[in-house]
C-alpha cells in the first residue's frame, strides 16, 4: 500500500501535464519565431534563452493554435510588464477600482487655509 496522498499524486500528474504542455508549445514558437523580444527588441540565445517566454496575446493559456497566432515571444522583463498592465487594467474598470476612491474620508488638507490665515 502506497503512503502516499491521492491528492498529492494528482497534483504531480497535473503539474507534469502543465509542463509537458507548455514545453511544446514553447519549443514550437521558438523554432517559430526568432530569438527577439516582441516589446523591447533585445535578442536571446545561449543560456539567456531561458529568459525568453511565450505570451498569449489573448491571455488565453490554452488557445495555442499550430500556426502559433496566438504567441509572441517576450522576455521575462516585458513578459511581467505586460501582465501587470492587465492586472491595472481590470482593476481601474472593476468596482474594487472605483470604491476605493469613494470610499476615502480623511482630506489631509482641510483645514490649511486657517492654519496659514493664523500664521499671517
Amino acid at each position: 500500500m502506497s503512503s502516499q496522498n491521492p491528492t498529492s499524486k494528482l497534483d504531480k500528474i497535473l503539474a507534469e501535464a502543465q509542463r509537458n504542455r507548455e514545453t511544446s508549445y514553447r519549443e514550437k514558437a521558438l523554432k517559430m519565431y526568432p530569438h527577439i523580444c516582441g516589446r523591447c527588441g533585445r535578442e536571446f540565445s545561449g543560456k539567456r534563452l531561458m529568459e525568453l517566454t511565450v505570451h498569449h496575446r489573448d491571455h488565453n493559456h490554452d488557445n495555442n493554435p499550430e500556426d502559433g497566432s496566438n504567441w509572441e515571444l517576450l522576455c521575462l522583463f516585458c513578459h511581467d510588464n505586460e501582465h501587470q498592465r492587465q492586472v491595472d487594467a481590470h482593476y481601474q474598470t472593476s468596482d474594487a477600482g472605483r470604491g476605493a476612491a469613494s470610499q476615502a474620508k480623511h482630506n489631509p488638507f482641510a483645514d490649511l487655509a486657517a492654519l496659514l490665515k493664523n500664521k499671517s
